[in-house]
């Protein structure tokens, strides 16, 4: 790895000054003997997957019983549709604790499918319509009530196949040790909370910044199945024919973080701020709170059935697209701006991880090291405020990468002038040695550094990228991408019945499946105001 930077240097001329707040906070750290304090951040993974049939369709069938209450269960639920799983770990310090506690809940969850498999792919295919994607339910409590008319008010917004993608948010919270120490070697006058905030915020800048890179490195959605656009044909147009049942782009990374994904063109005009706590909950609000004249056609309840939350840009913050969201725990009932406003940032959300179609848990020990050591990276360099002209850039180097990406001599724009993608991604991932160096501390395997070098040779070689591994071997096998990505999902599905879940675990599964369910239904048992006065308290708050 050391001659590839060597090399970089040499073809460069121009490493100086590399990532000067990155030297500064972390020269600081190691100066006085803190820079261990970057270990043990805490990590959790939240992975989404279609339950299919056999035969490729996405099921039609409920959330099983099996696998508790998907209102209440806190590892098992559903993401927008009722076959749409969504598999969530608690946060860990040890990601590999993170990624077996994935491997157990994808071991419980396949003892319980009925003749279905998970589909390990992020695009879907079998798609039969945009009404064969069924909403998910959750009951008749208000709060159940609230998640599937919110899901309603997307379907009739965008469609229900755009809501069926999946993918891996990938959770993240500093060492709470940290934060003191970095405050006072920086004699910041903001309070602890104020200061954590204000460096969460310059976290998130800069992954907006250099975001990118996870969709060269690991996007896995370089093609698309033809019936994906049979709710909007005029957008095959802007493809080329990979078969006959499959569209592509030839050097595309992450179909799925491109402008054909979860995107609007209100969505693509708003201006939200984030270059501070109070700026971010402020201009969310708004957005929550300004009707937008398209959504007021649809109407909000209509003869007598509810169409959507509101008619405002947005329904509820969850419905902004963003590729990193902060985040604070909300309590019953309490809107998740409110929490942040209360409470501050706990944690960030990283959002724009496709699923491995490679792996049968979807994500590899590799790979979450290296966005851990990714993060804190956009935590110590400096990260000034974003103006709108910059976030422009930002998205436009976003949208690049996921349609090119891998396309030689690809440019990005970098401050004032044109940066080729390999350049950049070499000069990101040398900013990263001394963080992998420091996590690495006290283990001989150097895990860190490993995943390190690993990505140094995916970005010398875009063909080791997921996205061209998928396109060869489609191509290798004659496959369309429905048929490639249905055949290892059964290669998955036979990965878990070869290793299956132990009995200990198993029991810990199913009582908390049974402690779901009873939750489920002691909700439900409790005196219901009406739903009209249910949503008037909830967006009343302040």
């Amino acid at each position: 790895m050391a001659s590839l930077y060597k090399d970089y240097r040499a073809r460069t001329h121009s490493m100086t000054n590399l990532n000067n707040a990155l030297s500064t906070r972390l020269d600081q750290l190691t100066a006085t003997g803190h820079q261990q304090l970057l270990c043990g951040g805490l990590k959790g993974i939240e992975k989404e997957s279609l339950r299919i049939s056999k035969d490729g369709f996405i099921a039609q069938t409920p959330h099983p019983k099996a696998l508790g209450a998907a209102l209440t269960h806190p590892y098992i639920t559903t993401d927008y549709s009722e076959a749409l799983i969504e598999l969530i770990t608690p946060p860990f310090a040890d990601v590999k604790d993170s990624l077996d506690y994935l491997q157990s809940i994808h071991q419980f969850v396949y003892e319980h499918l009925d003749n279905e498999i998970l589909l390990g792919a992020s695009m879907p295919c079998g798609i039969n319509g945009d009404e064969s994607i069924p909403i998910a339910e959750y009951g008749p409590s208000n709060v159940g009530k609230m998640k599937h008319v919110y899901r309603h008010g997307l379907w009739h917004r965008y469609g229900r196949t755009m809501q069926s993608i999946a993918g891996i948010h990938f959770n993240y919270s500093v060492p709470e040790a940290l934060w003191p120490v970095l405050r006072q070697q920086e004699n910041s006058p903001l309070d602890q909370e104020a200061f954590k905030d204000d460096a969460y915020f310059g976290l998130i800048r800069n992954f907006q910044r250099m975001g990118w890179l996870i969709l060269y490195l690991f996007g896995a959605s370089p093609a698309i199945c033809k019936n994906f656009f049979n709710s909007r044909p005029a957008l095959m147009a802007q493809f080329e024919e990979f078969d006959n049942g499959t569209l592509y782009h030839p050097y595309a990374t992450s179909l799925r973080m491109s402008d054909i994904g979860y995107k609007s063109k209100n969505q693509a005009n708003l201006k939200i701020d984030y270059n501070s706590i109070d700026g971010y909950v402020s201009s969310l609000s708004a957005a929550i709170n300004t009707p937008y004249p398209d959504y007021e056609k649809i109407g909000t309840v209509v003869d007598g059935q509810y169409r959507q939350l509101n008619c405002n840009i947005l329904q509820i913050e969850n419905e902004f697209y963003s590729t990193m969201r902060p985040k604070q725990i909300a309590r019953s009932g309490e809107k998740p701006t409110m929490a942040l406003k209360r409470r501050g940032v706990r944690y960030i959300e990283m959002r724009s991880l496709d699923l491995d179609l490679f792996n049968p848990i979807g994500i590899d020990e590799d790979k979450a090291r290296f966005i851990e050591a990714l993060l804190l990276t956009c935590l110590l360099q400096d990260s000034p405020k974003t103006s709108n002209q910059e976030h422009q850039v930002n998205n436009a180097n976003q949208l690049a990468v996921a349609n090119f990406g891998r396309k030689p001599g690809l440019e990005l724009d970098k401050g004032q002038q044109k940066i080729p993608l390999r350049n950049w991604a070499t000069e990101i991932l040398v900013s990263m040695q001394p963080v992998c160096a420091i996590l690495d501390q006290g283990d001989a395997a150097k895990p860190y550094s490993a995943a390190l070098a690993k990505q140094q040779l995916v970005v010398e070689n875009p063909d080791l990228t997921a996205s061209a591994r998928m396109l060869e071997q489609m191509t290798q096998l004659r496959q369309p991408y429905a048929r490639f990505a249905l055949n290892a999902s059964a290669e998955h599905e036979q990965y878990f019945k070869r290793n299956k879940l132990d009995k200990a675990n198993t029991q810990r599964f199913i009582e908390m499946t049974a402690t779901s369910l009873a939750k489920q239904q002691e909700i439900e048992s409790k005196e219901q105001i009406p739903f009209d006065d249910f949503l008037q308290q909830y967006f009343s708050q302040s």
